[in-house]
């Protein structure tokens, strides 16, 4: 119980399971009332008049205890009535000891990434985000976006926290909500790790996942249903990190300041990537506003809006949009760099093995963006990069080598997969394919014209990710399909496929495809996360029978 305006150390506040506050040291009968049923263990009162209050409530019965840092003077009344007087703040030497964890956030050091940088003239320096409570640079938007809907009464105590997220701004809710008793749903992308999801549900979030491959005001997308839930919940509050001005503001208050102190500014270039904005807008905002000459420059997956792409799907997560986030202010970005996912994981891998460094594949994508621009630059620049989370969140993809294997990342040695494909597309395009609203009948001339037994339907155009692959259309079960219902050849073909057909990487021994078409008549071929192209048995026979010639 708080008497008055005043707000006690955050240790005493974390121990209560209930907070309640009354004007003065009169203690409504109605208050007495609503603690009856809570059978309390014992009722803190803190604040002017706490001795009052504190024999009111024992009076009626309640285990009682007053903290105060003031001589008591009904001090003899509260010790006859057993009534304990505790200090409200820690008497003794200071201790060098944070409240909670969410004093933490921020400050994070700097470190030169020199073997990673060995072959570049300026300082190449890398802004630890991973050495965030949480393991992210969305810890400090976590806490700045939760504080302020505090304070305009947004979310109120017993609340729900809404957000669609790719997992780390989730955490950085999370433990907020954590310590402030607030319920989280978060809502994510099916391309996300599995550990993302594992680790939000860890702080005890809900977590509903949507299909990435959707446009955004599609119903299913996960910022549709993110919207959906936080009108449908009672007491929900969706922070919006995509719209919420304390998004870049918080970094405009704590990462840019930081940078700009710890290089002495020095700085000559800030590289990082952008999914929401907020990072490189709040921090490039700050460094320009003590530099107008620093450049800012932007990592950003290619399919990307902000590097001209059209939103495609790409492997790298939490970067990259496929839409303009009001929280992104282009007028502070004077560069994009597109990197391809292959560039992205591997540049990610060598930093975790070259520096020591655990990173996700988006510090891929932003280490690479610094070693293109730091190529351009002399030894009086200094880069600084923004590594915004660890690589623990991907270890069964990243760091999986049958994972980077089967999108077609890595290569193995002798004769692959890749060598088959070649030698079949001498003749014929490297993926035949149709797409979902073509007719049937024009889907069964396509197969004749080429003389193959299997397509592919995607939803868009060369070159493809893999998430625009939506199903296949087989010979067998079309013509089963056919047989039943003629009326079928004029209908979509969408109407007739079935699910996408089994992948297999580029850089896989010719074995795995072996392996994968025991199981099935065909296997689409994936080179660096694009399907390339469609084998068949045949396809590994004829090459079979022709090795060594």
């Amino acid at each position: 119980m708080i008497l008055g305006e005043g707000s006690p150390p955050e240790r005493l506040l974390a121990r209560a399971n209930h907070i309640v506050r009354i004007p003065d040291a009169t203690v409504p009968p109605s208050l007495v009332a609503d603690l009856r049923p809570r059978i309390p263990r014992e009722v803190g009162v803190t604040g002017p008049g706490a001795e009052k209050a504190a024999l009111t409530l024992h009076r009626d019965g309640f285990p009682v205890a007053v903290y105060t840092d003031d001589n008591v003077s009904d001090g003899a009344a509260l010790h006859a009535a057993g009534i304990d007087v505790r200090p409200l703040s820690d008497p003794g030497p200071a201790m060098e000891v944070a409240g909670s964890l969410i004093d933490l956030i921020g400050n994070t050091p700097l470190v030169r990434l020199d073997r990673i940088g060995r072959e570049l003239s300026c300082h190449l320096i890398a802004k630890l985000e991973l050495l965030e409570p949480g393991g992210s640079v969305k810890d400090r938007i976590g806490v700045a976006m939760i504080d302020a809907a505090e304070r305009a009464g947004l979310l109120k105590p017993g609340g729900t926290i809404v957000e669609p997220t790719s997992g780390n701004t989730g955490v950085g809710l999370a433990i907020v909500a954590a310590r402030r008793k607030y319920r989280c749903v978060f809502v994510m992308p099916d391309k996300m790790s599995q550990e993302k999801i594992n680790l939000l549900r860890a702080y005890g979030a809900e977590v509903v996942v949507c299909p990435t491959a959707v446009a955004p005001e599609h119903p299913d997308s996960y910022y549709s249903v993110a919207k959906r839930l936080s009108e449908e919940i009672p007491g929900a509050f969706r922070p919006n990190q995509y719209e919420n001005a304390e998004n870049p503001h918080a970094h405009e208050l704590g990462t840019g300041p930081e940078i700009w102190r710890q290089t002495a500014g020095r700085i000559t270039h800030f590289v990082a990537g952008v999914g929401t904005g907020g990072t490189i807008t709040g921090t490039g905002r700050y460094l320009k506003s003590q530099n107008p000459n620093i450049q800012i420059v932007g990592a950003d997956p290619e399919g990307s809006v902000y590097s001209g792409g059209s939103g495609r799907p790409y492997l790298v997560e939490g970067i990259g949009e496929d839409f303009w986030p009001k929280t992104y202010d282009p007028s502070i970005v004077d560069r994009i760099v597109s990197v391809s996912d292959r560039d992205s994981f591997l540049t990610a891998r060598r930093v975790t093995r070259e520096e020591g460094i655990l990173v996700g594949g988006s510090t891929g994508t932003a280490v690479h963006a610094a070693l293109v621009v730091g190529r351009e630059l002399g030894p009086e620049h200094v880069v600084v990069v923004l590594i915004p989370d660890s690589g623990r969140g991907y270890i069964s993809k990243l760091y999986n080598d049958d994972w980077l294997a089967d999108y077609g990342f890595l290569r193995t040695g002798g004769q692959t997969v890749a060598d088959v494909l070649e030698r079949k597309t001498r003749d014929i395009p490297s993926l035949v394919h149709v797409h979902p609203d073509e007719k049937v009948r024009d889907t069964i001339k396509l197969m004749r014209e080429y003389d193959v037994s299997q397509v592919a339907v995607v939803k868009a155009e060369l070159p493809l990710a893999i998430a625009e692959v939506v199903g296949s259309v087989r010979e067998r079960a079309l013509l089963e399909s056919v047989f039943a219902d003629d009326s079928l050849l004029d209908r979509p073909v969408s109407e007739a496929m079935g699910p996408p057909l089994p992948t297999v990487g580029s850089g896989e021994a010719v074995e795995v495809a072996v392996e994968a078409l025991e199981k099935g008549p065909a296997v689409l071929v994936v080179d660096a996360g694009h399907p390339i192209g469609i084998l068949t048995r045949s396809d590994v026979l004829e090459f079979l029978s022709q090795r060594g010639r």
